[in-house]
């Protein structure tokens, strides 16, 4: 593309810097996840807000994001990935301060969903532009391998900084703290990353997008408002409706469309279709643990959020010291290893959980959440890896978003499940505190644990590497280049 520097053009030090910018949108992203989540308790006693409504605090965010990240990968190919990445971090911003000032708990969902806007022009943008500048598979590789470590340097301080925040100034100041790191990226995106396109530009598919979102909201909806409004009710019936058919139109259309959101013969690569079911099993783990954890260390253990926020820390560590081990293993001996090391230890630190009280040792406590992180860590370099390897190099944005939606609806249905099975075993049995009532929620992400084990042994091998081949072959060449790559 004139005026636009060829990634093999590139100096590594020039590489590195890219690689280090992008990484700044993840660090953002990650922080404001960690953060609201210890904020929770804060932001129900100002607000007064019921549990659901602290779901809808988190949720609102990632639904949103889930979305829109299609759109978004698929519009930074077709306009230029460094300006898609510098909207999305001033939206972001933007969305940070009126977060900050929001009078009550709805215009706070609100001025999520404006950050949400924002974020889904980040992550899968930044992973494009990583993907087009790492071009030999062994760099890309442990790239995306210190990628996933950012995640753990986000995990990490989170909750040490959303606590002392929250601690010392109050919720609000969560917010302040994006507001510097995202102005710093757009200078730093301006000076020294170089704009760049997909080779062939796609059109948007306006009603593939209006069905996801059609799809998303009313699934999300019927989970978190279930249990308060009644799974009988008639609305709670009309929104399963709505989800049902807005999925099955969805896959009807996408077939039919000349250029679809999302092309589904990709799917017929099992590591790729393995890749997308484990990216929503483990991000649902990681919602599901993150939300859990903070109602649990608040208010049934009386911890501060500074306090909560250390207690987390030994899940936020290990997740940043084995995400580049995860990244390195994956570029030497391929994906097998990382996801069985994952499946195992997400379902085992789960059922760790599994029995939790009010008088848990936090010894006890220490030990799943060192190996919740070992777990977490492991599992985010296979699957952006896979994602990205899986897809033409020309539509970078949109398996980077295929991945990072994949990775968002997990969050948004792990969030949405367990604290719909809290707020359902709290309503049936007024006796039970918060610890008892959230068992059925550490069964469940356990299970996403073990189908993130059982899709690592499945997804690596021969039979499913013919498939991606056979895949690969009826697509394109181009596909077929990258993919053996």
């Amino acid at each position: 593309m004139a005026g636009a520097a060829a990634p093999e053009a590139l100096s590594r030090r020039r590489r590195v810097g890219i690689l280090l910018i992008c990484s700044m949108s993840l660090l953002i992203v990650g922080i404001d996840v960690t953060i609201v989540n210890v904020a929770l308790p804060s932001i129900g006693h100002d607000f007064h807000a019921s549990l659901s409504g602290l779901q809808w605090t988190v949720d609102a965010y990632t639904l949103v994001l889930a979305s829109l990240l299609m759109i978004s990968g698929s519009t930074a190919d077709r306009l230029g990935r460094r300006r898609t990445f510098v909207i999305g971090l001033i939206t972001f911003a933007a969305g940070s301060l009126l977060c900050s000032l929001a009078p009550n708990l709805d215009t706070l969902i609100v001025f999520r969903m404006v950050q949400a806007v924002g974020g889904s022009m980040l992550n899968p943008v930044a992973m494009s532009i990583i993907t087009n500048t790492f071009t030999i598979p062994r760099e890309r590789a442990q790239a995306v391998g210190i990628w996933g470590a950012v995640v753990g340097v986000s995990l990490a301080l989170g909750p040490v900084v959303g606590g002392v925040l929250v601690t010392s100034i109050g919720w609000r100041s969560i917010f302040y703290l994006n507001i510097p790191i995202a102005l710093a990226a757009v200078v730093l995106a301006l000076r020294y990353i170089p704009e760049s396109k997909a080779a062939v530009a796609r059109k948007v598919d306006v009603p593939g997008q209006l069905l996801v979102i059609a799809f998303l909201a009313s699934l999300t909806y019927s989970i978190i408002e279930g249990p308060e409004k009644g799974f009988s009710s008639s609305i709670i019936i009309g929104t399963c409706a709505v989800a049902v058919v807005s999925l099955v139109t969805f896959l009807i259309w996408e077939r039919r469309a000349t250029e679809p959101l999302i092309d589904l013969r990709f799917f017929r690569s099992v590591p790729f279709a393995s890749a997308t079911v484990i990216a929503v099993s483990a991000f649902a783990a990681l919602g599901g643990f993150l939300f859990l954890n903070t109602l649990y260390l608040q208010d049934v253990r009386g911890l501060s959020a500074l306090q909560a926020g250390v207690d987390t820390l030994p899940m936020a560590v290990m997740t940043m010291l084995v995400s580049p081990i995860s990244g390195r293993v994956v570029g030497l001996r391929g994906a097998r290893i990382p996801l069985l090391v994952a499946g195992v230890a997400l379902t085992g630190s789960c059922l760790l959980l599994v029995g939790l009280s009010a008088t848990t040792p936090f010894t006890w406590l220490f030990t799943a959440y060192v190996v919740f992180g070992i777990g977490f860590g492991f599992v985010n370099a296979p699957i952006t890896n896979t994602a990205v390897s899986g897809m033409p190099r020309s539509q970078a944005g949109v398996a980077s978003a295929i991945a990072s939606t994949s990775r968002q609806i997990g969050s948004t249905l792990g969030v949405a499940v367990v604290g719909a099975l809290v707020s359902s075993s709290l309503s049936k049995g007024n006796h039970l505190d918060f610890a008892v009532a959230s068992r059925a929620g550490w069964w469940v992400l356990a299970g996403c644990g073990a189908v993130v084990l059982l899709l690592g042994l499945v997804a690596t091998t021969a039979w499913a590497r013919g498939t991606a081949q056979r895949t690969a072959e009826a697509i394109n060449p181009e596909f077929l280049e990258t993919h053996a790559a």
